[in-house]
């Protein structure tokens, strides 16, 4: 083990006390700050929509039917982004936390799969609305057609479009994860390289299955995501396979 002194037990629970204490404060600030600059974040997170109106050269609007809807909406953009930058401040503590009880290689690993979570959250959500969105909401306007002489248009209510794109912004971070759950997984000694090499048929079902259900219900959408999921699956086995010849030559 790391060279500490025991500690007693109830100081243990007072550290966890004080990080989540903290973690709790930061998430706060970041929330009242992220609904300051709501609007500006709404206008981020609707901007893929607008390109697809901008390019038709049409203006469109958003529409709400209840009174709260705005202000609840604008509410959870707020927890959401609250939580996204708050996220790494948590992993922060967690680590102070947990590393004085792992022996040093250990440490080395948890600060890794620490570090690595934000940057695959962040990759996932970089490519959901770079990519996944405009597709998606292009094959969805795609509908858009003239019965007889009256025009069938979208007109998407406030917090029906939020949560939607917040809702796979969400899905695509953690789904992106799974390299790192395969190593933390590989390193506890849960999973070996053969294994994943194996059961790769059962994660194609795996990750197809887990696709459809997270995406909206078009085909274009769940490939999208199927596809750089099972790259990160080949991944995973690169990298579970680093992790077994490490702890080979531990």
């Amino acid at each position: 083990m790391a060279i500490d002194t025991p500690r007693p037990f109830w100081q243990h629970v007072a550290e966890l006390r004080t990080a989540i204490l903290w973690s709790v404060f930061v998430f706060a600030i970041t929330t009242v700050t992220a609904y300051i600059f709501v609007e500006p974040i709404f206008h981020i997170l609707v901007k893929p929509l607008e390109i697809l109106f901008t390019a038709k050269g049409e203006a469109r609007r958003f529409i709400y039917t209840n009174l709260t809807e705005v202000f609840m909406t604008y509410l959870k953009v707020s927890l959401f982004t609250g939580l996204f930058i708050t996220f790494p401040f948590i992993a922060f503590q967690a680590w102070q936390f947990i590393s004085p009880g792992l022996y040093m290689r250990e440490r080395k690993l948890f600060f890794i799969l620490l570090f690595s979570v934000p940057v695959f959250f962040t990759l996932g959500i970089l490519f959901a609305y770079l990519l996944v969105l405009p597709t998606a909401f292009s094959f969805f306007l795609s509908f858009e057609t003239m019965i007889g002489t009256l025009p069938l248009q979208l007109e998407t209510k406030i917090s029906e479009y939020l949560s939607l794109v917040m809702r796979m912004l969400l899905a695509f971070g953690l789904s992106f994860e799974l390299p790192v759950v395969l190593s933390g997984l590989a390193w506890l000694g849960m999973i070996t390289k053969e294994t994943l090499i194996k059961r790769w048929r059962v994660a194609v079902v795996g990750v197809t299955f887990l696709a459809a259900i997270i995406t909206p219900p078009d085909a274009l959408s769940m490939i999208l995501l199927a596809l750089p999921l099972l790259l990160l699956y080949a991944l995973s086995i690169i990298i579970v396979s680093l992790i077994e010849k490490r702890k080979n030559h531990a």
